[in-house]
């Protein structure tokens, strides 16, 4: 307000006094003071900023993305995708490593979904407010920060040798399902937070009990948060690699997993281990099978937001 030619003096009396008489003042200075060059100034400063930033982020995803291209799409043919690893750059391919992440993501969705859209539907609808709810809260909030190094961790001491199920694919799964459980109890929690009030009420009224609205009418209309969440917890886990190498997945798996308890590998884990070769035609291999976890990763975004599209046209409250 300064700027805009307004003395200090007479601006202390009217923010003293926030009077109805005062606020008019108020308005009518911030309406003038909007219309100065300095607001045109901050205006046109910031979009220029926000769209320079913008331009940044697109031009190095695209030089990423035309990097890994050229180096890896001369690789990518029917023998790339049905050939095992190989000592070979020639013939080695990522059977094996798609077996694998394939059965990890189908059984960590299996166990996540259920318990964190459980949890999530318990926090929100349920609990109590109170200390201990809000402790629990934030928690659940800060776990969603935490390196994924710690789960593997975690899941290297609880699952692999205290529950003696070793470096086998159900390990594998139920590391990566605790590490995306924060993720997925805040998205459920989020969905069914935006499902409005009068629509419990309206049930409610109808002589529906508390179960038989969450089923029939907050469920079905956050349904789209939650599996948007789901799948992008899920797109997250297909990355990582840090937690499975911790607790014991391989970086050669000749033969493809056929159960639970059989070792296992990730695409994740063979691009690692063909960045570390020091020949280059392992490093065109490692670009051809970045390019197909980027593939997957895009197909499940894609996925997502689609899915929300629909639920969102589906919901007529919204």
């Amino acid at each position: 307000m300064l700027v805009s030619g307004s003395k200090e003096d007479s601006i202390k009396p009217i923010t003293n006094r926030p009077n109805k008489r005062n606020r008019k003042k108020l308005k009518k200075r911030l309406k003038q003071f909007k219309g100065s060059h300095y607001f045109e100034f901050q205006n046109i400063f910031f979009k220029n900023l926000a769209i320079l930033c913008a331009l940044v982020g697109v031009l190095f995803l695209g030089l990423l993305l035309y990097d890994v291209i050229s180096r890896g799409i001369g690789r990518l043919d029917w023998d790339f995708f049905s050939n095992p690893p190989s000592r070979k750059a020639e013939r080695a391919g990522i059977y094996t490593a798609w077996i694998g992440t394939v059965w990890i993501m189908l059984l960590t969705a299996a166990i996540a979904f259920p318990i964190g859209v459980g949890a999530g539907i318990y926090l929100e609808e349920y609990n109590k407010k109170n200390r201990l709810s809000n402790l629990l809260e934030v928690n659940i909030a800060n776990l969603a920060g935490i390196p994924s190094i710690i789960y593997g961790l975690l899941g290297l001491e609880i699952f692999a040798r205290t529950f003696m199920l070793g470096g086998s694919i159900l390990t594998g799964a139920l590391t990566l399902a605790l590490l995306i459980l924060p993720i997925i109890i805040v998205s459920t929690r989020e969905a069914i937070k935006s499902v409005p009030q009068s629509l419990r009420e309206g049930s409610y009224a109808l002589g529906a009990s508390k179960w038989q609205t969450i089923w029939h009418q907050v469920l079905p209309a956050s349904m789209s948060g939650i599996i948007t969440g789901v799948i992008l917890a899920i797109s997250r886990a297909i990355g990582e690699t840090a937690p499975l190498l911790v607790i014991g997945a391989l970086l050669y798996v000749p033969i493809a997993p056929e159960g639970v308890m059989d070792s296992f590998t990730v695409l994740p884990i063979q691009i690692y281990n063909w960045i570390n070769r020091p020949q280059q035609e392992f490093t065109e291999n490692a670009a051809a099978a970045i390019i197909v976890l980027l593939f997957i990763t895009f197909v499940m975004n894609g996925l997502a937001v689609y899915l929300r599209y629909r639920w969102q046209k589906k919901s007529k409250w919204q």
